[in-house]
């Protein structure tokens, strides 16, 4: 409903050859002040949100290439038992999710290991190292993503506020003309158009990027997860190795 009226809205504006400029800057001059308000929320929303993209982006990708130099090399080293080295290799790689993960286990097993009064606590102990790890990783990586889903949800109701606003000098611009003509009524109108437009431009990549950068973080998860699995696994049969001996 919305949408029909201001789309009739702008064709009439056209077809009546109304004198509201539509350069930007006129817009601009012509915007009551709470329309300006609205419109400048707007962009430091999207300002904040395209900061929040940019910045995740750049985190998930630095994570997944890191990650996949990470897995093969510290698979090296468990496999030889070199329990030092893998601690190493972890610590090359500061921006892998996977790094940050098996780093905790492999440190807190060597503690237990050396020190341990308890048969068996190291396994118990990396267990919960690993999922403090996963948790805080988790935390890291979902920084600033919920904001986007903040700013995609209210954008358009912000928009709304300013169509509303617009309206409303639509029709105080009816009453001080003292007529129903397109004239009178111009100026609001460009208010609500201008400003829906620009709450929909600020919402729906902040929605896409949001859904986008949620797969991403629910995938890394699962990889942590199984490095964990696999890492407390090997932590098994090197107990038991050790026992036997």
């Amino acid at each position: 409903m919305l949408l029909q009226l201001q789309v009739w809205s702008l064709y009439l504006l056209q077809e009546s050859g109304s004198t509201v400029s539509w350069d930007p800057a006129s817009l601009w001059r012509q915007m009551g002040l709470l329309a300006k308000l609205v419109v400048i929320l707007m962009f430091i929303m999207s300002a904040y949100s395209i900061g929040v993209m940019i910045d995740r982006m750049m985190a998930f990708t630095a994570a997944r290439k890191q990650s996949r130099q990470f897995a093969p090399a510290v698979a090296g080293a468990l496999r030889e038992g070199k329990l030092d080295e893998a601690v190493k290799i972890a610590d090359r790689f500061k921006k892998s999710h996977l790094a940050k993960v098996v780093v905790a286990g492999l440190q807190e097993f060597q503690a237990h290991q050396i020190s341990s009064e308890i048969p068996g606590e190291e396994i118990e102990a990396s267990k919960r190292a690993l999922e403090r790890a996963e948790a805080i990783v988790h935390a890291e990586l979902k920084r600033g993503v919920s904001a986007l889903a903040t700013i995609g949800s209210t954008a358009p109701f912000v928009g709304l506020f300013g169509t509303v606003v617009g309206i409303i000098n639509a029709f105080k611009g009816i009453a001080a003309e003292k007529s129903t003509g397109l004239g009178a009524v111009a100026g609001g109108i460009s208010e609500a158009l201008v400003t829906t437009a620009i709450g929909l431009f600020v919402a729906i990549p902040a929605v896409w990027m949001y859904n986008f950068f949620t797969n991403k973080i629910e995938s890394f998860d699962v990889e942590m997860g199984n490095s964990s699995s696999e890492l407390i696994d090997y932590f098994l049969k090197r107990s038991q190795r050790g026992v036997r001996k």
